[in-house]
């Protein structure tokens, strides 16, 4: 493993444990190249690892790419160049390029994704909302999801309008209870989050997606339902990931450092200058039309 790779997934380590992951999540390495290039200096950071994101990768020498979604999620029994995402991954790791995957570690973790999201909905009530962790909470490091409660209620379409500032969206979809309501509470869950909400007494559900069934329950619960789409409620944070990967590579080089980095690791990390690069490629796979 080549020490760009070695020190990022550390730092990714140190910003969200893999222990934090789901049972259910594939996590961490997902493939090491065996050929890594010594001129590589860039990792891109993507929520997804298509085919658009591994052309631009290859154009410039990548050390390491960390997908938030993992690219290989069911079983398989080969690697092959006829399905789209194992090539990426063959590709990639024949131009000498890692990938890695942090998903629910990242969204569980204390100021990880969903922290973020709850975040976004606080506005001008930030000094005074409370947010707790919604689901399992893993010691002292976070938890599954969030809630937010407010002192002060806010109405829906308040609600609504601090989403979209925070995801840059200009319309998400909302399941609206046949009598409107004061809200005082909010379940948070990035991604898809029907079935962490199942039984969670909570004014309004804000999520990426839901099954059909599953909102029209909530809604007959008297709940509202917010969704931004899937990947929406994830993408904004990449630039707050980078952020915390730049300073976390930078402690790592310290040598009051912890984290077992020998003195040359850590002389190297500070010579490699590294480029921490949002993918420009990465989007949303569906469109309005």
């Amino acid at each position: 493993m080549s020490i760009v790779v070695k020190s990022v997934c550390k730092a990714l380590e140190r910003i969200a444990p893999l222990r934090l992951a789901e049972p259910w999540d594939k996590v961490g390495m997902i493939i090491e190249s065996p050929v890594p290039r010594t001129d590589a200096k860039r990792v891109v950071l993507t929520i997804d690892l298509t085919t658009a994101v591994l052309e631009e990768t290859l154009k410039v020498p990548t050390a390491l790419v960390v997908s938030y979604h993992p690219p290989l999620f069911q079983p398989i029994t080969s690697l092959t160049l006829a399905n789209p995402l194992q090539a990426s991954l063959l590709k990639l790791s024949a131009a000498g390029t890692s990938v890695f995957c942090p998903h629910t570690s990242l969204d569980a973790t204390w100021g990880g994704i969903n922290d973020w999201l709850a975040e976004g909905i606080t506005g001008p009530q930030k000094a005074t909302a409370k947010v707790n962790i919604l689901g399992e909470v893993k010691g002292e490091e976070g938890g599954a999801g969030r809630i937010v409660t407010f002192d002060d209620p806010v109405n829906i379409e308040e609600l609504v309008q601090r989403v979209k500032k925070h995801l840059s969206l200009s319309q998400v979809d909302v399941g609206r209870p046949l009598t409107d309501k004061p809200i005082t509470s909010v379940a948070i869950c990035a991604g898809a989050g029907g079935t962490m909400f199942s039984g969670v007494d909570a004014d309004v559900y804000f999520t990426g997606e839901m099954q059909h069934h599953e909102v029209l329950g909530a809604v007959a619960r008297g709940r509202y339902v917010i969704l931004c789409g899937h990947t929406n409620t994830e993408r904004g944070y990449l630039p707050v990931l980078a952020k915390k990967l730049s300073d976390a590579l930078s402690y790592l080089a310290q040598e009051e450092s912890p984290d077992g980095l020998s003195l040359e690791e850590r002389a190297e990390i500070k010579k490699y200058q590294l480029d921490i690069h949002i993918s420009q490629t990465d989007r949303h796979p569906l469109d309005h039309m």
